[in-house]
């Protein structure tokens, strides 16, 4: 299970303090929107997704005692028009799309490089985007005093 904590910043319009078990770091929308202090929402889910992917990777290719010797990924988020409305201007026409471009660095033949391109899409956050999570909102008690 993991677990985050997500603060505001009463300082600065979006900036908010992500903190984990052990690591914490700041995320923003760009400017002018925000104060461009960090990363973006969506920057910080491709972050999640790429991490993933490449720690799949190399996992797996470290089984096989493949000769993977680095893994660099390029991924986009954009809304684009659903196949047959391209010309239409109706924002529920539009798809969500993440662009994965995967470069497999080392000596791998042309089946090596197939099957990990496969396994990329195994990650646990790939399969978890592909089969949207259940969220629950919870509200909670504020337990501080009003001043």
């Amino acid at each position: 299970m993991a677990t985050v904590t997500v603060k505001s910043d009463p300082t600065n319009r979006f900036t908010t303090h992500i903190e984990g078990t052990s690591h914490t770091l700041v995320a923003d929308e760009p400017t002018p929107t925000g104060d461009d202090l960090g990363p973006s929402p969506y920057e910080l889910l491709l972050a999640a997704l790429g991490a993933c992917t490449s720690m799949t990777l190399q996992m797996y290719a470290g089984r096989k005692n493949w000769p993977l010797e680095e893994v660099r990924i390029t991924l986009t988020f954009d809304r684009v028009h659903a196949g047959d409305a391209e010309d239409c201007e109706e924002p529920s026409k539009k798809i969500e799309r993440i662009k994965r471009n995967i470069e497999l660095i080392g000596p791998l033949d042309d089946g090596q490089r197939k099957r990990l391109i496969e396994i990329a899409g195994k990650c646990p956050v790939h399969k978890t985007l592909q089969t949207p999570p259940t969220i629950e909102d919870v509200l909670v008690k504020n337990t501080e005093p009003m001043l």
